[in-house]
């Protein structure tokens, strides 16, 4: 088929490419940290998903458990579930095409496939932008993971801050409402009190109850636009 055809390839592509510079500068700090080789490589090729990677590496790094580093990544990936909810219905094919499918739904392929102005195209892009992602991340990680033997110290180079001014930076959308400020603020708090007496990785588990109010503050939102009022 021609590009006209198929208009999310080289956009795919270009977004992969770009992905697999953080997946270097997740071999970096991986390999920085004290995780072997072989561990960072698994990391990416297993769990395929940057935020969660970022944590485990970062509460491993801080002296935190194993068990802290788990909870840290598995909320931070909890999003993915409801990823898979919204795209369910445009993905075919038996069980493990799903399968597959499943462990490619993250941020970008989620993007660009809702993003799809044709919905014919909203499978293909799915496809096209998970695996391109899929092969520059785990490409990056292991040129990162290589060069990071090499490097010595990742703060040297400001490569410790890349990820967490990215991660900050896909969080700004979500504060645009009143509730996920508050939200936001009442996560940050607390985790600033628990954290000089938890230990790593345990501060942003606590971090969740900030949820609670932004919740309630949202469906009190919703009462009253039901009620005809501005929100």
């Amino acid at each position: 088929m021609t590009q006209g055809r198929r208009p999310y390839l080289r956009p795919a592509v270009a977004l992969g490419a770009a992905v697999g510079v953080f997946g270097m500068t997740f071999g970096v700090l991986s390999t920085a940290a004290g995780i072997g080789l072989a561990q960072t490589i698994a990391l990416s090729l297993l769990t395929f998903t940057g935020a969660s990677q970022f944590a485990v590496v970062g509460v491993l790094a801080g002296g935190g458990t194993v068990a802290a580093a788990l909870g840290s990544a598995l909320l931070l990936a909890a999003r993915n579930g409801a990823y898979g909810l919204a795209l369910s219905p445009s993905l075919g094919g038996g069980l493990t095409r799903r399968l597959a499918a499943a462990h490619l739904v993250i941020d970008e392929s989620t993007a660009m496939a809702v993003g799809q102005e044709d919905a014919a195209h909203t499978e293909g892009a799915f496809w096209a932008t998970g695996l391109s992602v899929f092969v520059f991340w785990n490409l990056g990680t292991v040129i990162g993971a290589l060069g990071g033997q090499v490097i010595g110290d990742p703060a040297a180079l400001g490569l410790d801050i890349a990820f967490p001014a990215g991660f900050l930076a896909l969080l700004v959308p979500l504060l645009r409402g009143r509730g996920g400020r508050l939200a936001a603020a009442s996560g940050a708090l607390v985790a600033a009190v628990a954290l000089p007496f938890t230990p790593p990785g345990v501060p942003i588990l606590l971090a969740t109850v900030g949820i609670v109010p932004g919740l309630l503050l949202g469906r009190r939102g919703d009462v009253r636009g039901g009620a005809g009022e501005p929100t």
